[in-house]
């Protein structure tokens, strides 16, 4: 029995742990898992969901072909009309496969890529990927090695040993790494560039994100303040920031960092190193090497888990998620609060001044009773437009369609 058939998920579009994008002003989403009767339930891997932003209608696409297993903790990455589904755990254990799909065509079906060169990165999950020059570029994660291949590395920090056996091998680890791995979706080829400067510690759960041809790094540790770190994804050189502990917002995991400009970045809620759902918004200015914490007019809405993206006018998109994740801490276990709440809702964060155009559309969409007599004069296109914006602002619940 799979995990739709065990239990019928609360929503269709309650999760956590997913992957999103935008594309055309349409929020893509797909993957992630609930928590039903205290049990993680992965969500369907066959299906896609699409919300238009002007909207807020939400649509369900089928996906045919050799799907990935229900997977936790993998990559999801978006390039040139094709999504990448990269490692994470299985029903079996931690994986190394990459999947592929192309959502331009009208019949999606998944792609098990299994011809590719190179020497494929080992097993691993809460990793993150950076989209640059048609290269995916993985960064960290934990997963598995055996003893020969962390024997002679700085890169993996082993936190449990196992005796299994593989093949000859009579060890097996299991640890964090900070790894930087490259795939070349051109020629399908793996390659581990070496890099310099000070690397961040291994890690996973981190946020990341690409300004130009700089990746950067953060969070994922227990750090009392959080981190930055920035890649040269041309000359493979590492940098890290000092960044004053009195200025700073407090360390965390599983949160959010969207470029909003060309030196700035969003950062949204995660979880805090006492293991509390946060809520707060930061700015980090890579020129200024500064963070500026921002208002945030959704102080209601704290999130773990969830997803961020750049949308029009430099909103940042903000879906799913757990409102309020806790994870219990004593001096024999860690555990995660049973009563985990998935959310399913889109708001924004705006992050510049919106045009004159963008105002009158959304006042109108909100206020569509004071111009009910002139809507109809509009042509077709921008009427379309402005009824979308209606429906946006509409107090019902989303419209989902299969």
């Amino acid at each position: 029995m799979d995990a739709a058939e065990r239990d019928a998920p609360v929503s269709r579009l309650e999760r956590s742990s997913h992957t999103a994008f935008i594309e055309n002003n349409t929020l893509y989403v797909w993957g992630g898992y609930q928590v039903v009767a205290g049990e993680d339930v992965m969500l369907p891997g066959d299906e896609i969901w699409l919300c238009d932003l002007d909207s807020g209608t939400w649509e369900r696409r089928e996906i045919t072909g050799d799907k990935p297993a229900d997977l936790s903790g993998f990559c999801g990455s978006y390039v040139n009309g094709t999504l990448y589904i990269f490692a994470g755990c299985d029903p079996v254990g931690y994986t190394n496969q990459m999947y592929s799909i192309d959502l331009t065509e009208p019949s999606c079906s998944w792609k098990k890529l299994t011809d590719t060169k190179g020497a494929t990165p080992s097993p691993r999950n809460k990793h993150s990927c950076w989209v640059h020059r048609d290269r995916l570029i993985y960064f960290g994660g934990y997963g598995c090695k055996t003893i020969g291949e962390v024997r002679n590395t700085s890169s993996f920090v082993v936190e449990e040993m196992s005796w299994s056996t593989i093949g000859n091998t009579l060890f097996r680890c299991w640890g964090w790494n900070n790894e930087v791995c490259v795939f070349d979706i051109h020629t399908a080829t793996w390659s581990m560039p070496e890099t310099q400067g000070p690397a961040p510690g291994p890690r996973g759960c981190h946020a990341s994100a690409l300004l130009g041809n700089k990746g950067y790094i953060s969070g994922g540790v227990e750090t009392a303040v959080l981190d930055m770190f920035c890649l040269d994804l041309e000359t493979w050189t590492w940098t890290q920031f000092d960044i004053s502990s009195s200025s700073g917002p407090q360390g965390r995991s599983m949160f959010t960092m969207t470029p909003t400009s060309d030196h700035t970045l969003f950062v949204y809620g995660g979880l805090s190193v006492e293991g509390k759902t946060l809520n707060d918004t930061w700015q980090f200015n890579t020129q200024k090497r500064d963070w500026t914490k921002m208002r945030n007019p959704h102080k209601d809405k704290p999130r773990v888990c969830h997803t961020a993206c750049l949308g029009n006018d430099n909103d940042v998109v903000v879906f799913g998620g757990s409102s309020n994740m806790c994870i219990l801490m004593d001096t024999v276990a860690v555990l995660r609060s049973p009563t985990q709440t998935h959310c399913k809702d889109v708001f924004m964060f705006q992050t510049q001044p919106y045009s004159l155009y963008r105002l009158c559309e959304d006042f109108i969409g909100r206020n569509p009773e004071l111009f009910k007599k002139h809507l109809n004069w509009l042509p077709s296109k921008l009427y379309d437009k402005v009824a979308k914006r209606v429906a946006f602002f509409s107090p019902t619940e989303p419209v989902l369609t299969a």
